[in-house]
């Protein structure tokens, strides 16, 4: 898996690659970052990048030339060490689709892509409708970049690779992985003592029985969804997702909120 990541800091991800968990898959190349300096691109003796926007208004708007250069040395490196067919150009933009898990396992399972952090107002748009394969969002707010999101989708597909955690079965646990929110998780010591506070762990999970531990887990999974996320408990629903047992007992947190009141 390869992602070529064309961008203006490019300072910004060699330290996220050396450190936490990913770090061997990075440094093996299981995972394969390339980081493409964008300003190595620009021709001109200030290696401008960008310009005022036709029409007026703030900002700056980031160049075709740089970009185009900047891709087809991508390209043309891929060609040279057998990569088949171009990649997929990822541009992060607040307009794009929000990135979620059901994205990232697809990207997951993908040869890889490249990945395009825009800067300042944004990107001259016909390099957007030449090239641009799909545009991601982090969610519904504005950043100085595209490269915390870069780094975001990099970390969420890398851990998903054979072998980088510890645990295989981790990420099937996540948040997401089965469309709920993850189960709240506790460690040593079994009392927690606190401002005066005893904070012991629950016992279930103290009780050796696995399916009794299973069961806990899944409707504490499924009340934090339904207090937190409602609308990730209908769309489970909607994909089938949620069995006899959930149900029932999601219509018990529903009947206990409707005592409350």
């Amino acid at each position: 898996m390869r992602f070529d990541v064309i961008t203006l800091f490019p300072e910004l991800f060699e330290p996220f690659l050396k450190v936490g968990v990913t770090r061997r898959a990075y440094e093996s190349r299981q995972v394969d970052v390339r980081l493409w300096p964008l300003r190595e691109h620009a021709l001109d003796n200030y290696r401008r990048v960008d310009d005022r926007p036709y029409g007026g208004g703030p900002g700056m708007v980031m160049l075709v030339q740089p970009l185009e250069r900047a891709l087809a040395a991508v390209h043309a490196q891929r060609s040279a060490e057998g990569q088949g067919a171009p990649a997929p150009l990822i541009h992060f933009s607040p307009t794009g689709r929000r990135l979620d898990q059901a994205l990232v396992q697809e990207l997951a399972q993908s040869e890889g892509a490249v990945l395009l952090c825009g800067r300042y107002e944004g990107v001259d748009q016909r390099f957007l409708d030449r090239h641009v394969t799909m545009e991601v969002s982090l969610g519904d707010f504005v950043l100085s970049g595209g490269e915390l999101p870069a780094l975001a989708l990099l970390d969420a597909v890398t851990r998903l690779q054979e072998g980088v955690l510890n645990d295989a079965a981790s990420h099937q646990q996540d948040s997401f992985s089965d469309g709920l929110l993850d189960c709240p998780h506790y460690s040593r010591p079994e009392l927690l003592e606190l401002d005066g506070q005893a904070l012991p762990v629950p016992g279930v999970l103290l009780s050796g029985h696995h399916a009794d531990i299973a069961r806990w887990r899944r409707e504490q999974s499924l009340a934090l969804t339904w207090r937190r996320r409602p609308d990730l408990i209908a769309a489970a629903r909607a994909k089938g997702l949620l069995s006899r047992a959930d149900e029932k007992h999601l219509a018990a947190l529903v009947g206990a909120k409707s005592e409350l009141q």
